[in-house]
């Protein structure tokens, strides 16, 4: 996601955990607000058609499960590991101890 971006969940007003049925509640009252056939004429179209386009765009990937979860692991900041921290080391197995024979003399 580029800085530039909003986030989608902002531009349908509803929280990044809304339900499916949130989601498509607030798109479809978004849609009824900035639709072209609803509005007075205004001279403010061109922003409204980028709104709603944006909102279009917005509600068509957090429709679908599958893009909203690739959308929302994009959203999550990369946590980078600590700089004096070295890289995991694959796990070896020591070997067993072994011991010889042992002589008890008493003494």
């Amino acid at each position: 996601m580029a800085a530039d971006e909003e986030d989608l969940y902002t531009i349908l007003g509803v929280a990044p955990d809304a339900t499916p049925a949130q989601i498509a509640h607030a798109y479809r009252q978004l849609i009824r607000i900035l639709h072209p056939d609803t509005q007075a004429s205004s001279g403010s179209r061109s922003s409204d058609s980028t709104t709603l386009a944006a909102a279009a765009a917005a509600y068509a990937i957090l429709r679908d499960p599958v893009r909203r979860a690739a959308y929302d692991r994009s959203r999550r900041p990369h946590r980078p590991q600590h700089p004096d921290s070295s890289p995991p080391q694959p796990y070896r197995r020591k070997p067993d101890l072994r011991a010889g024979p042992v002589y008890w003399h008493p003494g």
